[in-house]
């Protein structure tokens, strides 16, 4: 007998079905350990990529003459790179890896000027007796570097589930492979709605009816006609002035200087007691500074004149990009800035990408560099006192919000109910 109940007890064991294994926890961020890897990655991946764009112009004079193209039609090779590169800095692993080589390509143009932007993409036959061949190789050389940051660049959820998946096979091998995949990806949507957002969505729309986001983002799209522009026609107007090609390379590395210590020393001034409840105007001075220096800039003699220039350009370009996601994750939040960014850099691919070929077309239309700085100067002065006046108007309106949801929690049950009109 006892034997026998043993055997139906081990019988009945068997049958039921085994307890659910506990969902693990979302992962987190790896903001300890092998966090500071992904960190110097990511300095690595936007330092190099943003770099070689400016690098290029360098040598605008010399493509320009060689291929008998004109100023707007140059500038469309770094304004497609710009472009291009303003999504992939929010992106992951595979578009990082492969746009990490295409740097070192574009030295095998046709004399065609349509065709220059097509060859962007040709291979590399170096050439004896080129600078200009040679110097693309090495910028190249360096880009490539972004291809081994990108193997860092993946979603976290996404390596857990992968790791995880051979361990869960060992414990349970009659599991099929597509289940496997399907608790996987079970596992990725819950980590989204623990994050706050809908699974598979990446963008959230609900921002186009999110006050402070569409002043950012209407002052933004204005701004960046004029952005780039004066950067990637600093050494081209250099030279036109007769300043040697070595001198006007110098100008790039003076303003590179610049922006690299203004950066960290803007976050520093942001995050003080007294910026931070107002960092918007700091933002909103930060964009009228650098249309001063770009209106200024035609009254500069001399390469004394450049250079000073270059130095004031390379405050105000490092105080707004210091400065340009800050104010953002301020305006939305932590919770919504992803899809923000997302948005907001999608959006702006379009003025990133015809700012610096209109301004060429100013160049050659007038045959003067000094109107395309008086546009760009323009195109920031104008979204500066935009956002001026809209921020306040935006403080304004948040600070009688609070204040009317701080009354309304101050009030008495009976207050409420006197509040109530009548037939409620």
């Amino acid at each position: 007998m006892a034997a026998a109940a043993k055997a139906a007890a081990a019988a009945g064991a068997a049958a039921a079905p085994a307890a659910p294994a506990p969902e693990p926890a979302p992962a987190d961020p790896p903001d300890g350990g092998w966090g500071w890897a992904v960190v110097a990655a990511s300095f690595i991946s936007v330092g190099f990529a943003y770099a070689f764009p400016k690098s290029l112009t360098i040598y605008y004079k010399e493509i320009q003459e060689y291929f008998s193209v004109s100023y707007s039609q140059i500038a469309w090779v770094s304004s497609l790179m710009l472009a291009s590169m303003a999504p992939e800095q929010h992106s992951c692993q595979p578009l990082r890896q492969q746009t990490g080589g295409h740097g070192w390509r574009p030295h095998r143009f046709r004399r065609h000027g349509a065709r220059l932007l097509w060859n962007l993409h040709a291979p590399p036959v170096p050439v004896c007796g080129s600078p200009r061949r040679g110097s693309f190789l090495v910028l190249g050389a360096l880009v490539l570097n972004c291809c081994v940051a990108g193997a860092l660049m993946r979603p976290v959820d996404a390596g857990r589930a992968r790791a995880e998946a051979p361990s869960e096979q060992r414990q349970r091998p009659g599991r099929s492979r597509r289940a496997e995949r399907g608790a996987a990806a079970e596992r990725v949507a819950a980590a989204a709605q623990a994050a706050g957002r809908r699974p598979g969505a990446f963008l959230d729309a609900s921002l186009f009816r999110h006050r402070g986001f569409l002043i950012y983002l209407l002052g933004n799209v204005l701004m960046f006609f004029g952005f780039f522009a004066p950067v990637v026609f600093l050494a081209p107007y250099a030279k036109h002035l007769g300043v040697d090609e070595y001198s006007a390379a110098f100008l790039l590395s003076i303003f590179a200087l610049v922006d690299m210590f203004v950066r960290p020393a803007t976050g520093l001034l942001a995050n003080s007691k007294r910026i931070r409840p107002r960092i918007q105007y700091l933002f909103s001075f930060a964009v009228c500074y650098n249309a001063a220096c770009h209106l200024l800039c035609p009254l500069a003699r001399g390469y004394a004149g450049l250079a000073l220039y270059a130095v004031f350009f390379g405050t105000a370009f490092g105080m707004v990009c210091a400065l340009l996601f800050e104010v953002l994750m301020d305006l939305v939040g932590a919770q919504r800035f992803s899809s923000a960014v997302g948005l907001v850099t999608l959006i702006e691919c379009g003025p990133v990408l015809l700012g610096p070929p209109l301004s060429g077309a100013l160049v050659d239309v007038w045959g003067d560099y000094k109107y395309m700085y008086y546009a760009c100067g323009a195109f920031m002065l104008l979204p500066g006192v935009f956002f001026f006046i809209m921020h306040y108007y935006n403080y304004k309106r948040a600070d009688e919000e609070q204040r009317h949801g701080l009354s309304a929690e101050m009030r008495t049950p009976q207050e409420a109910l006197q509040l109530k009109p009548e037939g409620i």
